[in-house]
């Protein structure tokens, strides 16, 4: 058993012993999880669960569980006093709807990320679709001049791959229209 209620040298009631104002027994089921300098501790506890019902819980347990379980009463108590009808589910609710606020808004940044690379994507796409799916007509192929001059042809720097679709080679129609070839 811890002594970390008790001073070392002299005997000093645990803060629960303190509270209820009886002598602190050296098995005291208390001393090792409410030290005489963290009166508040047990205080609030006490006040939501009572030190009979604290007590019955702890003999309970097993010795390596007990200390997790007084964090977890203290943590519920300090709940209690703070918001007496939810407690720590009021705390857990609170938190919840943080999360799903903080979600929402992540999804709603996420979706304007992709709507914007849509966007760019969309107006370098509309003109390439636009010129590719131009066809000509008979009467356009038959009546098309014949083009004897060179376009600049360009081939995509491989260091710069977000670029390719500013620098890809242009291809024109007998009929004239342009294509951008993929």
């Amino acid at each position: 058993m811890k002594e970390s209620g008790r001073k070392q040298g002299a005997m000093s009631p645990c803060a629960a012993c303190k509270l209820l104002r009886r002598r602190c027994a050296q098995d005291c089921v208390f001393a090792p999880y409410f030290p005489a300098d963290e009166p508040q501790k047990f205080a609030s506890v006490h006040k939501v669960f009572g030190a009979s019902n604290v007590n019955k819980m702890l003999q309970e347990l097993p010795e390596h569980q007990r200390s997790d379980a007084v964090s977890s009463m203290v943590y519920e108590a300090n709940a209690r006093v703070r918001d007496p009808v939810y407690g720590c589910v009021g705390a857990i609710s609170s938190l919840q709807q943080q999360i799903d606020a903080l979600q929402t808004q992540l999804a709603i940044a996420q979706a304007e990320v992709v709507h914007m690379r849509m966007g760019q994507f969309s107006t370098s796409s509309a003109t390439s679709n636009a010129a590719t799916t131009t066809t000509c007509s008979p009467d356009q192929k038959s009546t098309a001049p014949n083009h004897s001059h060179h376009h600049n042809h360009q081939t995509p720097n491989p260091f710069l791959p977000w670029t390719w679709w500013l620098i890809r080679p242009i291809w024109e129609s007998p009929c004239g229209h342009v294509s951008y070839l993929p």
